[in-house]
């Protein structure tokens, strides 16, 4: 097998491939022949250290990953060399062969192809938790999202569509702002990068403007940094604020506004609910598959990379080039 492993702290650049010996599963596990995998922030922060999860080098990185099942370890069953199975594998994923536990995996149809299996889960898996579970999203509601063309944004765009509200995207540039309406988006907003005061209150008042009324709904935040207070500012009397990421920074946030505004701020930690919750979470994921299988979600991949060009992909997530979703797939090996 080959893999991109971290053997240093740093960027994308500290990687190598690597032959390794196959895995063999252990005791609960299965052996998955890679097929693709999704590239996702955290990997960008793993390799660096900056995670909370820090596993021990040398790993690969890569969270999420579709493949077919080549063996089985003791005591698995449910399973059959052959199927067709995603999972969440927190990392290890850039790579051709990895023995996972089998109570993580979840077999996929055949009508959805591999690249889509491997983008599918981490993405409308955070954001419908967010709009469904956190924010209760209803028709008819204006909701906001920054960073609107990455992942998680792109799939909260389609997602708030199938519940009927009106959906406001905030990104960086007009390419983007021109993807995301070719995806569902009503209104799109182009912002500066690090904004100023002078920047962040005509933000707010360009987001109010088009979102009418007293502001938005709900704004959905997978940014953070200079962006969030006047998103915060935005929002109408019983608003809910998301809090999805920051690779922007983490912001400071004036708590004299949900006082004056009625508003809560809520925070997602998708990946803690699903283990609180595994019911809820495998009725979530239930109800997802249904949205594909009807066509009205799909993952919207822009670019995909070969394991030995995984490391351009994480540079390419990192700069916040990325439109909607980039894989990596792999050659049999």
């Amino acid at each position: 097998m080959q893999a991109l492993l971290s053997v240093a702290p740093g960027g994308p650049e500290t990687l190598e491939l690597t032959a390794l010996p196959d895995p063999v599963p252990g005791k609960g596990e299965i052996l998955v022949a890679v097929k693709a995998a999704g590239v996702n922030f955290p990997d960008t922060l793993m390799i660096q250290d900056l995670y909370q999860i820090k596993p021990p080098r040398p790993f690969a990185p890569g969270g999420e990953i579709a493949g077919e099942v080549t063996a089985i370890g003791e005591g698995v069953s449910g399973f059959e060399i052959g199927d067709r199975v995603l999972a969440l594998t927190g990392h290890g994923g850039f790579a051709t062969h990895l023995a996972i536990k089998a109570a993580t995996a979840v077999k996929f149809p055949n009508t959805m192809p591999f690249e889509d299996a491997a983008c599918f889960i981490f993405t409308y898996g955070t954001s419908y938790h967010a709009l469904k579970d956190r924010a209760a999203i209803q028709s008819g509601e204006t909701l906001l999202i920054l960073g609107a063309a990455g992942g998680v944004g792109t799939a909260a765009i389609e997602l708030a569509k199938t519940k009927g509200a009106r959906v406001i995207a905030a990104v960086s540039t007009p390419e983007k702002a021109d993807f995301c309406r070719q995806i569902g988006a009503d209104d799109t907003i182009v912002y500066t990068r690090d904004m100023d005061k002078a920047g962040q209150k005509a933000f707010s008042a360009e987001i109010k403007a088009l979102a009418g009324g007293e502001g938005v709904d709900i704004v959905y935040d997978a940014v953070g940094g200079s962006y969030a207070e006047p998103a915060l500012r935005s929002t109408a009397w019983n608003g809910r604020y998301l809090v999805v990421g920051f690779p922007a920074g983490i912001p400071k946030i004036p708590l004299n506004l949900p006082l004056l505004k009625g508003c809560q701020i809520v925070g997602v930690f998708w990946g803690a609910s699903v283990f609180r919750d595994p019911a809820g979470h495998a009725k979530n994921i239930s109800e997802l598959f249904g949205l594909y299988a009807k066509g009205k979600i799909k993952p919207q991949i822009s670019k995909t990379f070969s394991l030995a060009q995984a490391a351009q992909a994480l540079t390419h997530l990192a700069d916040r080039s990325a439109l909607g979703k980039i894989v990596v797939t792999m050659d049999d090996g």
